[in-house]
């Protein structure tokens, strides 16, 4: 099966940047697409609700502008996630503010719902479906989802416990449509790992976290500069459901990371504001792949260092050192 166009044609690296709860708002998505890569926000960052229209408003027209400014390097297109779970209120409004404005492509999380995907498909967008185990995976494309983002384990904030190796695999067996991966890729050589291993693109959040457009404080973003892989602790109590957070922001939280009970599912709320706060904005999120993470910059900067190691990769293998666009393509490794 064929890319979508929207996923095929246009981007400088096969990368999606994920959306980052309270993170991600228009100057990071913005500053994403221009660099050439998806870029992406969660519906629920616009609040209050009434604040997304005006936040793709200045997106559409921002990106319009660019590519009429400069049509030999046109922006990559952007993403929008919703979180479809009973506790999100907001999902009926979100999604027809999706429609409005005809987002080139919805994430979806915490949910399969068939009627999701055909409102974001009666407009020629495409829906990604974001899985941790094959089991979802397959109940994600019987609902109807056009692709799959299969986040294993050591992606940050809520993540998957499957090794990438095991979940791309079980997926391939019976699938051959876009296929992201997700978990600890913040290098151009692991976004080529990705697609050898048969995703077709990388699915990067932490790498964007400590970038002087993202809407984290300067200590979450010094933090990211100062940890490693083992700084990072997976608990499902701040919110219910398996995450991968900052070891150092537990502790300045007053707890004990190693001592976290275990939480009750049901405490998943994401209509409460404060609900969200706490798990975010005292304690943060980070995927294991943060040793990469030596500076704050621009995020241009960032996509400049992923292609030159992206390039430097390809060369490694004797290959050609022009970015691939399709796991299955046979000219992926062409020498």
């Amino acid at each position: 099966m064929a890319l979508p166009p929207i996923l095929a044609t246009g981007l400088r690296l096969p990368v999606v940047a994920a959306p980052l709860f309270i993170i991600s708002h228009p100057a990071l998505t913005l500053a994403q697409c221009k660099a050439g890569i998806v870029g992406s926000f969660p519906a629920l960052n616009a609040r209050p609700e009434s604040q997304l229209d005006e936040w793709l408003a200045m997106i559409t027209e921002e990106l319009a502008r660019h590519n009429a400014q400069h049509p030999d390097r046109p922006a990559a297109p952007f993403a929008v996630n919703q979180i479809v779970h009973a506790s999100n209120k907001r999902l009926e409004h979100d999604l027809a503010m999706c429609v409005k404005y005809k987002v080139p492509i919805v994430i979806s999380s915490l949910g399969a719902v068939p009627e999701v995907n055909a409102a974001v498909q009666s407009y020629g967008g495409i829906v990604l479906h974001d899985i941790i185990t094959n089991r979802h995976a397959h109940s994600a494309i019987r609902k109807g989802a056009d692709g799959l983002i299969a986040v294993a384990s050591g992606a940050g904030g809520h993540a998957g416990t499957l090794s990438p190796f095991a979940l791309i695999q079980e997926i391939r067996a019976w699938f051959d449509g876009p296929l992201l991966l997700a978990g600890a890729i913040s290098t151009g050589g692991g976004v080529l790992a990705a697609q050898a291993m048969g995703a077709d693109m990388a699915y990067l959040g932490s790498r964007f976290i400590a970038t002087t457009e993202a809407r984290a404080t300067d200590a979450y973003k010094q933090m990211m500069v100062d940890s490693s892989a083992v700084d990072i602790v997976n608990s499902n109590f701040f919110t219910g459901i398996h995450g991968n957070y900052l070891r150092p922001s537990i502790v300045a939280a007053g707890m004990d990371p190693d001592q976290l009970p275990m939480a009750d599912p049901s405490k998943m709320d994401f209509e409460a504001q404060e609900t969200g706060a706490k798990a975010w904005k005292d304690i943060w999120g980070s995927g294991q792949g943060i040793a990469g993470i030596t500076a704050i910059e621009p995020v241009a900067e960032v996509v400049d260092r992923l292609e030159s190691e992206y390039r430097a990769a390809r060369g490694r293998l004797g290959l050609s050192t022009e970015p691939a666009r399709r796991a299955n393509d046979p000219t992926i490794f062409s020498r």
